[in-house]
């Protein structure tokens, strides 16, 4: 006998395909918006590209609690996914097309594929652990799912730097589409395997009413984001953050009337789970950084130049771009960089140069006319599914060697662990903005891939463990919807990361922003703390 359900590496692979096209298209988002438009972008400042960019992760995140609901009680999870799958891969395609009409179009298509595909393929995993055979093995089944899928999002990033480089955009965007084509036709493959658990269970007399009460909160939803978007003036930093936050107020109310209305037997691990998700949404917001904050910082403040000895290779395969140093000169000098002097002491007119050299050693700037091998900076989003593959086997073993020794901490425990790890990653990056004088020269690649190696044990420890813990503590008939209010609170999450990532421009000293960062996970930690007891009473109960 198999130690694992076969349907499990059809679905990895399948996921695997997803993060491949979602983690492509997200390594170039910021890129694509704040690109000069002589360059094919949109040439948008960094705090309207984070505002979209926060934006649409956060809605991505926030429709599967729809599409977990339908799948539930009226379309099944293996449709749900297969028409999501669909839907994103045409999104995809359309950013392709370098209008502004068709890019709010694609996100439009995305944001709804996702709803239906993303809590489903979480929901059918966890359907298949539900054999007595391999119950014991489901945290572990969630952890080999969530490192077989980042195979995908670390692939990706270099074959988009390639797209980019000798295609452009729509050559990037292009091959994100195909990527999600080829997870909907691997998921049809291995159909066999988990058909058996596509069943959806009989809701109860008074589950009956949640299909018109869904309607209810869409319109509803909808609705108060109409009024949040036309606020004069908006409440927040922005009428889309207005927009969404509203949106989210009847869907947080949809949410706590199933607990209000749940049987003793349903309100305790429904409490757990309500209570897991609310903490849970200052990790993301923290950890979605990796598009906003940390892309910029990797763009502009880290040494991205190719080592002499790889330089060819990536400029032969492609995942390096030159940067050419330009020939005229402008009086106007940007303060926040260090002036760079030539040879005799003097100061060098450099604002017309790429922004890239405005903080490099002199000696390191090349003529004018010249330029340098640098690696593309979306290639720096592979780094921290790197780290999920490499980590993920050591992770597996280390709990497997505690639970032989009846040692294993609890799923809330290791949520807990998870949110201490992740802010430790946030005092590497305060570290590197002191070591660099705060960004007046360089920092090493070596201080952002050490806080992506952190952050990616605290991920491990807590993003596979809360959809573990969905799985085991939801109402069998209301998986789907509870895996979607783990999508809520990671929506909220990524929308306060766009929030946060939109005042990057605003902090002088940009330790400050991470000194923030670390501030809000150790809360989110020390409340974890304060509730670890009565929570693990919970897990042990169910």
């Amino acid at each position: 006998m198999s130690k694992y359900p076969k349907g499990l590496f059809f679905l990895v692979f399948t996921e695997f395909w997803e993060r491949f096209g979602y983690y492509l298209m997200i390594g170039i988002f910021t890129l694509y918006m704040t690109a000069d438009t002589s360059e094919g972008g949109f040439g948008w400042d960094n705090a309207d590209a984070a505002d979209v960019y926060g934006t649409f992760i956060a809605v991505a995140y926030l429709t599967p609690f729809m599409g977990g609901l339908l799948a539930d009680l009226k379309l099944g999870y293996r449709f749900s996914i297969t028409l999501g799958g669909i839907l994103m891969g045409i999104g995809y395609c359309m950013l392709a097309i370098p209008e502004k009409w068709a890019f709010y179009s694609s996100l439009t298509i995305m944001v709804v594929g996702n709803g239906f595909f993303k809590p489903n393929i979480s929901t059918l995993l966890g359907n298949l652990f539900n054999d007595p055979r391999y119950k014991d093995k489901k945290d572990t089944g969630y952890n080999i799912f969530y490192m077989g899928i980042n195979l995908g999002a670390f692939i990706c990033n270099f074959i988009g730097a390639i797209m980019l480089n000798k295609i452009g955009w729509h050559g990037a965007f292009l091959a994100a589409g195909i990527g999600m084509f080829i997870g909907v036709i691997t998921f049809w493959i291995g159909m066999k395997h988990y058909k058996h658990v596509d069943i959806r269970k009989e809701p109860k007399p008074e589950d009956k009413p949640f299909l018109m009460q869904f309607i209810k909160v869409l319109l509803t939803g909808v609705a108060f984001a109409t009024i949040g978007w036309l606020i004069p003036g908006s409440i927040s930093s922005s009428n889309s953050t207005d927009a969404f936050f509203m949106f989210c107020i009847p869907v947080i109310y949809f949410y706590a009337s199933i607990y209000k209305k749940a049987n003793t037997e349903e309100r305790k691990p429904l409490g757990t789970m309500f209570t897991i998700f609310l903490i849970v949404i200052l990790f993301w917001a923290i950890f979605k950084q990796n598009g906003t904050a940390l892309t910029t910082y990797a763009k502009y403040y880290t040494d991205r130049e190719s080592p002499a000895q790889i330089s060819k290779a990536a400029e032969k395969l492609g995942f390096s771009e030159k940067v050419f140093a330009k020939n005229t000169e402008v009086t106007q000098v940007d303060e926040q960089f260090r002036k760079i002097k030539d040879n005799k002491g003097e100061p060098v007119k450099v604002m017309d140069y790429p922004a890239y050299f405005k903080n490099l050693e002199t000696e390191k700037i090349p003529p004018p006319g010249q330029s340098v091998n640098l690696f593309n900076t979306s290639i720096f989003q592979s780094v921290n599914p790197f780290f999920v593959v490499v980590l993920t086997p050591l992770v597996i073993a280390f709990f497997a060697f505690m639970r032989r020794r009846y040692k294993e901490p609890t799923t809330a425990s290791k949520i807990a662990y998870g949110l201490l790890i992740s802010a430790l990653s946030t005092l590497v990056m305060v570290a590197a903005v002191y070591y660099t004088n705060n960004g007046m020269m360089k920092a090493s690649a070596w201080w952002i891939i050490a806080s992506y190696g952190v952050i990616t044990v605290g991920e491990l420890l807590l993003s596979p463990m809360g959809l573990s813990m969905v799985s085991k503590l939801s109402p069998v008939r209301l998986t789907a919807l509870m895996m979607g209010g783990w999508s809520l609170a990671t929506s909220i999450g990524n929308k306060v990361s766009g929030e946060l990532g939109k005042n990057w421009d605003k902090f002088d000293n940009k330790a400050n922003f991470f000194v923030v960062n670390f501030i809000l996970l150790m809360f989110a930690f020390l409340i974890m703390m304060l509730l670890l007891k009565r929570l693990n009473k919970v897990f042990k109960e169910t």
